[in-house]
C-alpha cells in the first residue's frame, strides 16, 4: 500500500488480529502505584493483575500523550509514508487534540506528505468494529480518503450497550455525575450506559441487579442490530468471563444467526469502568441517545 493504516490500543484490538495484519498501533499508558505499564493486548497476565488490584483497592490512572511524544512515535513512519490514523473518540480524551497538533507539526516538517486523522467516536469494542471494517477495505487497496469517507458515515452506526458493576470508577473519572453514582450504589441499581451521539457515554435507564441489566443489553441489541448475518457482535468484559458469555447465549437466542465473539476489555479502559463491565458492540440504526 502507498500509506499506512494505524491506530491506538484503547480500541482493545485483540493480539491475534493485530499480528494477523501487523497493524501498527500508538499503545496508551496506565500507572500502578508508580509503575508506567502498556497494553499487551492480552497476551500475559497484565490484565488479570490489574482487576485483580483494582479489587483489592488500588487505584490505578491513565495519562495522556503529549503532542511531542506523538511526535517522536509518528515521526519514523511520516517521513516515509502517508498515514491515516483511526483515533478513538475525540470527546473522551484530549490525547485527540494532541494526536492533530502532532499531526501539524509534522505536515509542517513533512509538507509532501499526507496524514489523515478519523474521529470514530467511539472506543474499545465499538472502535475495533470499526477498525476491523475499515481494514479490510485498507486490504482491498481502497484510497485513504474513501476508508475515512466509510468510517465517518458509519461511526453513529456502531453502537455500545454496556453496564458496569461499580459506578465509582466512571464518577472517579469524571463520567458519571456524583449524584448518580450514589443512588446506583445505594439502591442497588445497574446502569444501561450507551456511547452516545456525542462521543460520551450517556445513561439509558436503570434496572435491577445484573443478569436484568444483560437481558436489556441484549434486548436493545436485538431492536437496533441491522444485518447480523453479516457482522460479528462483540461483547468486552473486564474480568466477569462468566457474564460475558451469559450474554453471548443471550444474544444468539435473540438474534438468529448473530456470531458472537467474546473480547477482554483492555487496562487503559478498564481503569475509568472498572472490573465486572459488560458490553455489547454491533453495527446497527443510528445511535438515538
Amino acid at each position: 500500500m502507498d500509506y499506512v493504516f494505524m491506530t491506538d490500543s484503547n480500541s482493545d484490538m485483540p493480539y491475534p488480529f493485530r499480528d494477523q495484519y501487523d497493524v501498527p498501533l500508538v499503545y496508551m499508558p496506565y500507572y500502578l502505584g508508580d509503575v508506567e505499564y502498556f497494553s499487551d493486548l492480552g497476551r500475559g497476565s497484565l490484565y488479570q493483575e490489574l482487576f485483580d488490584r483494582m479489587r483489592k483497592g488500588e487505584v490505578p490512572s491513565t495519562s495522556l500523550l503529549s503532542p511531542g511524544r506523538y511526535v517522536e512515535l509518528l515521526e519514523p513512519v511520516v517521513k516515509d509514508n502517508d498515514i491515516l490514523f483511526l483515533a478513538f473518540s475525540s470527546q473522551l480524551s484530549t490525547t485527540f487534540d494532541n494526536l492533530c497538533m502532532a499531526r501539524d507539526e509534522l505536515l509542517e516538517k513533512y509538507p509532501g506528505r499526507k496524514f489523515m486523522i478519523v474521529d470514530t467516536m467511539s472506543i474499545s469494542g465499538a472502535e475495533f468494529i470499526l477498525i476491523r471494517h475499515a481494514h479490510e477495505l485498507y486490504r482491498q487497496g481502497k484510497p485513504m480518503e474513501e476508508i475515512a469517507k466509510w468510517v465517518e458515515n458509519h461511526r453513529m452506526r456502531v453502537q455500545t450497550w454496556l453496564t458496569v458493576d461499580d459506578l465509582v470508577y466512571l464518577k472517579r473519572g469524571g463520567r458519571i455525575s456524583g449524584t448518580s453514582a450514589f443512588f446506583g450504589s445505594m439502591l442497588s441499581l445497574k446502569p444501561i450506559l450507551v456511547i452516545g451521539k456525542n462521543g460520551r457515554i450517556c445513561p439509558a435507564e436503570k434496572v435491577q441487579g445484573k443478569k436484568k441489566a444483560l437481558r436489556v443489553i441484549a434486548e436493545k441489541a436485538a431492536q437496533n442490530i441491522e444485518r447480523p448475518e453479516a457482522q460479528s457482535i462483540v461483547v468486552m468484559h473486564a474480568d466477569i468471563v462468566e457474564e460475558a458469555e451469559f450474554l453471548k447465549e443471550l444474544l444468539i437466542q435473540k438474534i438468529p444467526g448473530a456470531s458472537v465473539e467474546i473480547v477482554r476489555v483492555g487496562p487503559v479502559i478498564g481503569t475509568h469502568c472498572g472490573p465486572g463491565t459488560v458490553a455489547a458492540c454491533f453495527l446497527g440504526k443510528e445511535r438515538e441517545i
